[in-house]
């Protein structure tokens, strides 16, 4: 499901902002995680997040499979007054770019 007015980030960007302290945050099932993970994510699985939201960094970028429960995500956090990203396309995006996933 598509959520309009979610801020997003491209997935060339997303070094620049890890670069400037921005946190991965993997809203993904327990089950996606083990399957596969982008490096340095922190990992609360979106039905956790309320529960844990003292763990959530100011400035965040949001992923889960194709971007639909983080774009949810995102505009929740802004809405808590934090800086939140989706990522575009999710790790299925990021993944098809070539680039690292950790499996361990």
């Amino acid at each position: 499901m598509f959520v309009p007015d979610t801020p997003t980030v491209a997935i060339p960007d997303v070094t620049r902002h890890l670069e400037e302290g921005w946190t991965l945050l993997d809203v993904r099932t327990d089950e996606e995680w083990a399957s596969g993970r982008m490096p340095q994510a922190l990992h609360i699985p979106m039905d956790q997040l309320m529960g844990r939201l003292d763990e959530v960094g100011d400035q965040v970028i949001c992923v889960c499979a194709v971007g639909s429960r983080s774009a949810r995500v995102t505009q929740f956090l802004n809405s808590r007054g934090k800086d939140a990203l989706n990522l575009d396309g999710g790790i299925y995006a990021w993944a098809d770019a070539g680039l690292p996933i950790e499996t361990s």
